[in-house]
């Protein structure tokens, strides 16, 4: 059958033309709120058509990178669209990077221009140090400024405002250029820059609100930081659907309360220290929910406990996992009517679990690393998760025999270590990283922190191995306690042993403030070096479990 190729019946797929359908579609509607200040989809349009003016006139061309340094505020929002709009690629940064690591970003991302907030000018400036240092070429600082009023020149509103009229998009010339630089979190080595394409963005941007009932005008609340995976794609979703953008610079469990209240939020997300925020806010911060709030969940699996609290509060938790380099969002709990009638613990287990894929991706699967053969479905057999699909990353920025060992035999394998259910839905058991051998048993770290999270006096906890000379290596819980509680570490570890075969429950326990990353991750590899410094557990070489 012969077919054409043509100008009428394909154009190259971009999120920016959800922008230039929402600024038609709800033009006087409004389409982002922070404090006072209050644009319609327009006005967005029009601003981010001026950036991209000001930053050709800059002279950013088709693929230069441009970097930011930015919490969730307005101008951050509309970067989004008007650095692609510009024909270059946007690299949003961890806003809790250091000096050193952003000038290592900087310098591999060979930013040309760097758009800074001012809350984070003075670690910008010295990251601009260091790279003068070591004689790079250094990107062309642009400051956000609180005001948004300025007499700089080289300020967000000033150059806005001087830019050239008459600017026309600079569409991509194939759906697979580069819109965005993504560097991972590094919580286990260097970050790496993940390449996001047009194509992947529009496609995964429409999977996410369609996997999570973003309908037409909703209402949703930045917890979820932008600068991580886009913000789940969700800073181009909200285009799409003509939403209402809440900005927040700060997540506090009351700046949560008031906004839905205020704004009548409809949508949030965060990972599962978000949630566990709200769970145990304070009586007096907390407010009744005007009706159906969906909360997205993501980025470590959520203990069954912390979910159905959240379900108590009101809260439809929908429960999403992804990487970086997928995206974000790649696989959804899908919810089953039949399992509405099932007992609040019996639910809460389900909605843990990761679910199946989105429809922008082809497959996902748990199996043999070695021998890439399927595991069966029976809950218990673990193997690496695996994707395959339009929503799967382009491929690592500057390093293609990363890109290459990541992707081999047709697969992107995750790190992640899972089982498939008999309904077919996978659950993670643990980053391969993190899995503890102990006398030859695989300990699941996720099942033994999901048991610790149940104990009423337990705010958050993290499993990691400690050295054992006998056992090889034990379970080790770092536990932060609820305000106004105290727990000995021997209850900790016999609630556990009540719950857990003996060999799976903690030998030790340490009471403690968790690291965690600007996303809400927490930083095992710390609490690793912590417990790795702690040493043997084991005296004369033996150890009873």
């Amino acid at each position: 059958m012969e077919s054409m190729r043509c100008a009428a019946n394909y154009a190259p797929l971009s999120p920016l033309s959800f922008l230039e359908r929402s600024a038609v579609v709800y033009a006087d509607r409004t389409a982002v709120v922070y404090g006072s200040k209050r644009y319609t989809w327009r006005q967005t349009r029009n601003r981010c058509i001026m950036m991209a003016s000001a930053l050709a006139r800059l002279g950013m061309s088709r693929g230069d990178i441009v970097a930011v340094l930015a919490a969730n505020v307005p101008a951050m929002y509309e970067l989004h669209f008007s650095v692609p709009m510009a024909g270059a690629v946007l690299c949003t940064l961890n806003t809790r990077h250091d000096a050193a690591m952003l000038s290592t970003l900087l310098k591999h991302s060979e930013a040309k221009v760097f758009f800074v907030e001012s809350h984070f000018l003075k670690t910008a400036q010295a990251a601009l140090q260091l790279i003068s240092q070591s004689k790079s070429n250094i990107p062309l600082l642009i400051t956000i400024s609180d005001s948004g009023t300025t007499s700089d020149s080289m300020d967000y509103e000033a150059l806005l405002m001087s830019a050239p009229t008459g600017f026309e998009i600079r569409w991509p010339l194939d759906e697979c250029d580069p819109i965005s630089l993504n560097y991972t979190s590094g919580t286990t080595s260097r970050p790496k820059g993940v390449i996001y394409s047009h194509r992947g963005a529009y496609l995964n941007t429409l999977s996410t609100l369609l996997a999570h009932d973003v309908f037409t005008m909703p209402v949703l609340l930045w917890t979820v930081p932008m600068f991580h995976c886009n913000g789940w794609c969700l800073a181009w979703g909200m285009a799409a659907q003509g939403g209402v953008n809440i900005c927040m610079r700060n997540v506090t469990a009351k700046a949560i309360f008031d906004n839905i209240a205020l704004h009548k939020v409809t949508h949030l997300g965060g990972a599962p220290t978000v949630l566990n925020m709200v769970i145990n806010s304070p009586f007096t911060e907390r407010k009744l929910l005007h009706g159906r709030v969906i909360f997205l969940t993501g980025g470590a699996p959520p203990p069954p406990k912390v979910l159905s609290e959240m379900e108590k509060l009101g809260f439809q938790v929908n429960h999403l996992y992804g990487l970086t380099e997928t995206y974000g969002p790649a696989t959804t709990c899908t919810w089953r009517p039949e399992w509405d009638t099932l007992p609040l613990e019996k639910k809460a287990k389900l909605k843990a679990l990761q679910g199946l894929h989105n429809i922008s991706i082809q497959e996902v699967d748990i199996k043999d690393p070695v021998t890439m053969k399927s595991v069966p479905n029976d809950g218990c057999t673990m193997g690496e998760v695996m994707f395959r699909g339009n929503a799967v990353m382009s491929g690592y920025y500057k390093d293609p025999k990363a890109t290459k060992e990541v992707m081999k035999d047709g697969w992107l394998r995750s790190g992640d270590l899972g089982v498939k259910h008999p309904i077919g839905y996978i659950q993670l058991k643990d980053r391969s990283k993190d899995i503890i051998i102990s006398g030859g048993e695989n300990i699941s770290t996720i099942e033994v922190e999901a048991v610790i999270y149940s104990h009423p006096s337990v705010l958050e906890a993290a499993v990691v191995a400690r050295p054992d000379k006998y056992w090889g290596e034990t379970p080790c819980a770092f536990v932060k306690l609820k305000d106004g509680f105290s727990v000995e570490e021997k209850e900790i570890i016999e609630f556990c042993r009540d719950k857990l075969p003996h060999y799976m429950a903690p030998r030790s326990v340490v009471f403690s403030e968790l690291p965690k990353t600007s996303t809400g991750k927490i930083q095992k590899f710390v609490l690793r070096g912590k417990a790795k410094a702690m040493g043997s557990l084991s005296k004369k070489g033996i150890s009873k479990l």
